[in-house]
């Protein structure tokens, strides 16, 4: 499951895409809106994503987690628009034979998904609102 969605995320939905008989873990990572950023109260996040290009670097990064890490099924799902304080921006599940490689290949994932996939960020502000562009080095 490969998505770019403008609708809420169903995290439990996402987790049981990667379930697999022979998957003895399944690692998953759930971003959030969070309430603060540099020092300055967020009220709420807007995404745009140019998705023809976004989804093709989303499968590039299933599939070389894929090769990297031999794990048996990933998901990665991100979230377009408005989102409010404590709203899923993106979940990664990753199931594999052992630990390891699911916590490995989320972890890449996410790492991969930051820096190179179009999607882009603002924050608002009860003072107004900014594009994030730190999105290349993230926090």
């Amino acid at each position: 499951m490969i998505k770019i969605v403008s609708e809420p995320l169903h995290p439990q939905e996402i987790l049981e895409s990667v379930q697999d008989p022979a998957a003895g873990a399944i690692d998953i990572f759930i971003g959030t809106t969070r309430n603060h950023s540099r020092g300055k109260s967020v009220l709420a996040l807007e995404y745009e994503a140019y998705s023809p290009m976004a989804l093709k670097m989303l499968y590039r990064i299933a599939d070389e987690a894929k090769a990297k890490f031999g794990i048996a099924k990933i998901s990665i799902v991100h979230r377009t628009g408005h989102l409010k304080i404590g709203e899923s921006s993106v979940v990664i599940a990753v199931s594999s034979v052992h630990r390891r490689e699911a916590f490995e290949a989320c972890r890449f994932a996410i790492d991969a998904l930051k820096t190179t996939v179009p999607i882009w960020k603002k924050e608002f502000f009860a003072d107004g609102e900014s594009w994030v562009d730190d999105q290349i080095n993230p926090k």
